[in-house]
C-alpha cells in the first residue's frame, strides 16, 4: 500500500482500539481493490469524542467506524442519523459527504448476516440478549424488524430507564415483543433462555479477562445456539462452556466483517472483497 498526499483516511475510533482487526480488514480490502484509502485506529472515549468527531471534517475523512464507548454519545455531534441508528439511538459508521456528517448502525445487520451463513434462521423464534450497550440495541433493532417473535434483554443492573424508552420505541414500531430484565434474576434468565432458539452475549464480560456472564452449565441445551459479539479472543469462556454442553457456538468474528463490509460500502461505493478478508482474518 503507497500512501500519497491524496490518499483518503477512514477510521476507528474506540476505546481500547488497539485490539481491532478493522484496520487490517479495510486495508487489506483497500489494497485488494486498488482504492487509495487507508484506515487507522484512534484511541477516542467520551472526553475527546467532540473533538474527533470535528476532526472528520477538518482533514476531511470519508468517515469512520465507532466502538465502546461511542455508540450513543457521538449522535449529538452529527448532522443527520439514518432510520435505523435513530431507532435504535446506536451509531458505528459515519460517512462525511463534502462536511455533512451522516451516522449508521451497521451492527445490527451484519450479526444477521454472520447468523445466515451459518444456516441459522431466527424469524418468528424467541431470542435471549445478555447487556443492552450500542451492539445490543442495533441487534434488537435489527433482529425486530427482521422478524424474530420475542426477545429478552438482561441488564447487569436495573437503571435502564433510557434503554426502555428506546425498546418502547422499536416495539411500537414493530410486531416484536421485547422484555427487561435484570441479570440478577436468575430464576427468570434460565426460564426465557429456556424457550429461546439462540442466546446472544452483547456484553464486554470475557473481552480482557477469563470469565463467563453465565457459569452454571446447566443453563445451556444441546439444542441451543450461543453467540458472543466478542471476537477476540476468538473463544470466549461463554463459548467454552457452552460447546462443552454441544451448543452451536458463533463468535463476533462474522458480525465485524459483515458490519465492516456495509461501512465499506458505504464509504466507497463497492463491495468488499469478502471471501478474500475471510481468509485473512478467519486464519
Amino acid at each position: 500500500m503507497n500512501i500519497t498526499a491524496k490518499t483518503t483516511l477512514t477510521a476507528l475510533f474506540a476505546s481500547p482500539c488497539k485490539h481491532s482487526l478493522s484496520p487490517i480488514m479495510h486495508n487489506k480490502s483497500f489494497e485488494k481493490l486498488s482504492l487509495d484509502y487507508v484506515y487507522l485506529a484512534f484511541e477516542v472515549d467520551k472526553n475527546n469524542l467532540k473533538e474527533a468527531v470535528a476532526s472528520i471534517k477538518t482533514l476531511n475523512m470519508r468517515g469512520v467506524n465507532l466502538s465502546m464507548p461511542n455508540k450513543k454519545e457521538v449522535i449529538q455531534y452529527l448532522d443527520n442519523i439514518s432510520e435505523s441508528a435513530r431507532l435504535s439511538q446506536s451509531v458505528n459508521t459515519i460517512v462525511n459527504d463534502n462536511g455533512v456528517l451522516t451516522g449508521h448502525s451497521t451492527d445490527g445487520k451484519g450479526f444477521i448476516k454472520s447468523l445466515e451463513e451459518e444456516n441459522v434462521n431466527i424469524k418468528n423464534s424467541d431470542v435471549t440478549i445478555l447487556g443492552i450497550g450500542g451492539a445490543s440495541i442495533s441487534i434488537i433493532t435489527e433482529f425486530a424488524l427482521y422478524g424474530v417473535k420475542e426477545i429478552s434483554v438482561f441488564k447487569r443492573d436495573d437503571n435502564w430507564t433510557e434503554q426502555k424508552k428506546i425498546i418502547d420505541n422499536i416495539q411500537d414500531k414493530t410486531n416484536c415483543k421485547i422484555e427487561l430484565y435484570t441479570l440478577d434474576n436468575k430464576k427468570e434468565l434460565k426460564k426465557q433462555i429456556d424457550k429461546s432458539k439462540l442466546l446472544i452475549n452483547a456484553t464486554s464480560v470475557g473481552m480482557k479477562e477469563d470469565a463467563s456472564i453465565i457459569e452454571d452449565k446447566t443453563f445451556f441445551r444441546d439444542d441451543l445456539i450461543v453467540a458472543d459479539c466478542i471476537y477476540s479472543p476468538a473463544k470466549t469462556k461463554l463459548l467454552q462452556i457452552a460447546e462443552k454442553e454441544n451448543c452451536k457456538i458463533i463468535n463476533g468474528m462474522g458480525m465485524l466483517l459483515y458490519q465492516g463490509a456495509l461501512a465499506f460500502e458505504m464509504w466507497t461505493s463497492k463491495k468488499m472483497p469478502v471471501d478474500y478478508i475471510k481468509n485473512i482474518i478467519f486464519n
